[in-house]
């Protein structure tokens, strides 16, 4: 029997608890997760305009990307439906002006309807049956002229993996799903950058700006040793995160999309302005 309390919600989405100390210690407390950070430490002030205004953080996890936008002078508001993980939130963002919502992402209407003008969803859309519709009800929360920061595990750079690791068969049956069984970590809805474009041009928002997190160190054969060696793979990382064809097997795929403003129809010429 497995101490994992209950793999999937009643909606099919993956949800974590029982899983915090996993995230902490091999995702964030690993090299991995400390590229993934500084990639969007630095990656996140040219894709976006930031002016202290409100943030939706959907999915927050434990916490990171909220103490970075609460740092830099923004009021965060972090939606997690697991308890354990936003519990983990609450301590390390002590103090910091953040409200937590404990809720999944199907509820934000009736618990944080907005209108935002930014919100960020990183690594969310992967973990539910349904991201499409997921993506529409986020795209309904913006005000127009609102930004959304969108980070989503990339299925084609999970295909290229398992060709790396031997795993030719699961390759060329396209079996690249998880299960959401037990504690792997394999997403259940990993998604292409085709569908990304697709669907935010149904839900009428416009894509600024994608990079690629991760562009090579996931494909690499041996660990990274030492500091210097982390540099330079930043380096590395950094130089081609955004560059043809590198950022298209980003493990993650980063974009910044954006609800056009309202633009007033122009006002019809009156009779006495005619010549």
């Amino acid at each position: 029997m497995s101490d994992y309390p209950s793999p999937l919600s009643p909606a099919g989405d993956r949800h974590f608890d029982g899983l915090a100390d996993k995230f902490a210690d091999s995702l964030y407390g690993a090299p991995r997760g400390e590229l993934r950070l500084a990639l969007l430490d630095r990656l996140l002030p040219e894709l976006l305009d930031l002016d202290d205004q409100p943030v939706l953080d959907v999915g927050g996890g434990l916490g990171q990307l909220a103490g970075w936008f609460a740092a830099r002078g923004h009021a965060v508001t972090l939606v997690e439906p697991s308890r354990e993980m936003l519990d983990r939130a609450r301590q390390a963002l002590e103090g910091e002006p953040v409200r937590f919502i404990e809720a999944p992402l199907q509820a934000l209407p009736e618990r944080a309807p907005g209108p935002w003008s930014l919100i960020a969803c990183h690594a969310v859309l992967e973990w539910l049956a349904e991201p499409r519709a997921a993506l529409a009800m986020l795209a309904d929360r913006l005000a127009p002229g609102g930004q959304l920061s969108l980070m989503v595990f990339n299925r084609d750079a999970l295909r290229f993996s398992n060709v790396v690791k031997g795993n030719l068969e699961k390759a060329l049956a396209d079996r690249l799903e998880g299960q959401g069984r037990r504690r792997r970590l394999t997403p259940i809805s990993p998604l292409t950058h085709a569908q990304v474009v697709a669907w935010s041009a149904e839900c009428g928002l416009e894509l600024r700006a994608v990079a690629g997190i991760r562009v090579f160190h996931d494909y690499m054969h041996s660990p990274v040793e030492n500091a210097a060696e982390r540099d330079r793979l930043f380096e590395l990382e950094w130089r081609y995160c955004r560059a043809e064809p590198h950022w298209r097997l980003g493990r993650y795929l980063l974009y910044t999309l954006v609800r056009p403003a309202v633009v007033e129809p122009a006002m019809l010429p009156t009779q006495e302005s005619l010549p």
